[in-house]
């Protein structure tokens, strides 16, 4: 559409990231001039550090189940402080069947000899650094943003990506001054509680 301006919408987790990374820098070579990505990407260890420090009232979290493609480009060294500091064990699945039992097996066994260590059941794709070109990518295009609004778990700092300043060109929060309005929480469902572990699905009326 050489006429029209087009925007991507940009979201996701670190897997769905390194893509759009790609395509700026692809516009960037091209020359485009009617391209442009509104970047809502957001980061999964600031997220896990947010639902710990959910207050007095945050449910008890004995460990966590790392995801498996964010762990793809991310690697296993971001969760270290998870155990190290949090005293929180961590076991990375895959996504068949036998790789999530088999992770939550591995998380029951360290809870049960109060142990906290990041352990990788997903080894067949998922390394200790992760993908080092991914993230060179992700790097050169993207930067933290000083905080991020979430649905469900309220503002987190350094919890999303914003396209850097070489890149202003194909940001369409500056091209068009876009701004982030609040996130909205229905009354009858209880996402908030759920993200954070303080409810189950079936709980929620709209359910």
């Amino acid at each position: 559409h050489p006429d029209r301006d087009v925007v991507f919408f940009a979201i996701g987790f670190e897997t769905t990231t390194p893509p759009t990374a790609v395509v700026i820098r692809q516009a960037a070579a091209e020359g485009l001039t009617n391209f442009s990505v509104v970047c809502n990407h957001v980061l999964t260890p600031a997220a896990m550090e947010a639902i710990l420090a959910g207050g007095p009232e945050a449910p008890a979290i004995d460990g966590f189940v790392g995801p498996s493609h964010v762990s793809t480009i991310i690697g296993t060294r971001p969760y270290d402080a998870f155990a190290t500091e949090h005293g929180k064990p961590v076991v990375i699945a895959g996504f068949e069947p036998l790789d999530v039992l088999a992770a939550v097996h591995m998380l029951i066994v360290q809870v049960n000899a109060g142990r906290a260590a990041v352990e990788n059941e997903y080894a067949r794709a998922v390394s200790a650094a992760g993908n080092s070109r991914a993230q060179a990518l992700v790097t050169d295009v993207l930067e933290r943003r000083d905080h991020f609004e979430w649905r469900g778990l309220g503002r987190i700092p350094a919890s999303a990506l914003q396209i850097r300043e070489a890149y202003a060109a194909f940001d369409a929060e500056r091209r068009f001054g876009l701004m982030a309005g609040h996130p909205r929480e229905d009354a009858a469902w209880i996402c908030p509680a759920v993200l954070r572990g303080g409810g189950r699905p079936t709980e929620c009326t709209l359910f």
